[in-house]
C-alpha cells in the first residue's frame, strides 16, 4: 500500500485515478479547490481517503496539502499531477491574462507539486511522479496553441527531472491522454472573449459553440485508471505513456511527419558545421 496524492480529483480523470488507487487499499490524498467536492471519497474510504483543498496555483495551499497528507499518512509515495483545464483561442486572440492563468496552472502548478514532495521522496530514496500532459503536445490543432505549448513544457520539463531523479530511486514519467469522456471540452473549456473574424476557418470552427466533441469522446475514465494504477504499481513505468485508442495513432502519425520532415531536409541540416 502505497500514498498517492492527486490533484484535480473533483470529476473527469482525476476522479477515475482516485476511485481505482482507493479501491485497490491505497492511502489517497484527494484534492480540489474546494475540498467539499471530494470529501464524499473520504466519507467512502474514512481510513484511507483524506480530502483537502489544494490550489495549484496558491504556493501555500501545495505546501499546506502536501502537510496534510505527511501528517496523516507519513509521506506521498506517488504524486499524479493532474489539475488542469483546455483553453481555446487562435494566437492572436489569446488574452496576455488568460494565458498566464493557463501556464501557471498547468506549469507552474506542476513545479509546485513536485517541489513540494520531492524533499520527502528524495530522503525516502523512492517515489513516483506523473505529470499529465496531452496528445496535443505532439499535434496541436488550430486554437489551440497555448494549451499544447503548456503542455509541451510539461514534458520537457519531466524529461530532465527524470534523468535528475533516477539515481535518487525516483520515477517520473508523462501521461498523454487522447480524448475522453469527461468534462474537459465542456465545463471545464475555456476561450478567448476576442473573436478574429479571419480565424473563423481555422481556429473559429474549434470554439466552444462549434465544439461538437462534449460527450462523444471514446475513452472511458475508468479504464484509464486501471491502466495508469497498473503501471505506476508496476516496476518499470515508461517516460511516456499514451492513453486512449486515439492517442497511440495520433502520436504515431505525427512522429512519422515529424521524420518525414527530418529526411527531406538531413542533406542541407548536415551542412552547417564549421
Amino acid at each position: 500500500m502505497s500514498t498517492w496524492l492527486i490533484t484535480g480529483t473533483s470529476s473527469g480523470l482525476g476522479r477515475a485515478f482516485a476511485d481505482e488507487a482507493l479501491a485497490r487499499g491505497h492511502n489517497v490524498v484527494v484534492t480540489a479547490r474546494d475540498a467539499a467536492k471530494v470529501r464524499d471519497l473520504e466519507e467512502q474510504y474514512p481510513d484511507t481517503a483524506l480530502a483537502t483543498t489544494l490550489d495549484v496555483t496558491d504556493p501555500d495551499s501545495v505546501r499546506a496539502a502536501v502537510r496534510a497528507a505527511e501528517d496523516r499518512f507519513g509521506g506521498v509515495d506517488v504524486l499524479l499531477n493532474n489539475a488542469g483545464y483546455g483553453y481555446r483561442a487562435a494566437v492572436e486572440e489569446g488574452d496576455d491574462a488568460d494565458v498566464a492563468r493557463l501556464f501557471d496552472t498547468h506549469v507552474h502548478g506542476t513545479v509546485r507539486t513536485l517541489k513540494a514532495v520531492l524533499p520527502g521522496m528524495r530522503a525516502r530514496r523512492s517515489g513516483t511522479i506523473v505529470n499529465f500532459s496531452s496528445i496535443g503536445a505532439r499535434t496541436t490543432g488550430p486554437g489551440s496553441g497555448y494549451y499544447g505549448a503548456a503542455k509541451a513544457a510539461i514534458e520537457q520539463l519531466t524529461m530532465a527531472l527524470r534523468t535528475e531523479v533516477a539515481p535518487l530511486g525516483i520515477t517520473a514519467t508523462v501521461v498523454e491522454p487522447g480524448a475522453f469522456r469527461t468534462d474537459f471540452s465542456g465545463r471545464s473549456l475555456t476561450q478567448s472573449d476576442t473573436v478574429i473574424d479571419d480565424y473563423a476557418g481555422t481556429a473559429g470552427k474549434r470554439r466552444k459553440e462549434n465544439d461538437t466533441t462534449h460527450g462523444t469522446q471514446p475513452g472511458d475514465p475508468a479504464k484509464a485508471a486501471t491502466v495508469l494504477v497498473d503501471a505506476v504499481d508496476g516496476s518499470a513505468l515508461p517516460y511516456l505513456l499514451l492513453l486512449g485508442s486515439d492517442a497511440v495513432p495520433t502520436v504515431r502519425k505525427a512522429l512519422a511527419a515529424l521524420g518525414a520532415d527530418i529526411d527531406a531536409w538531413e542533406s542541407k541540416s548536415v551542412t552547417t558545421d564549421v
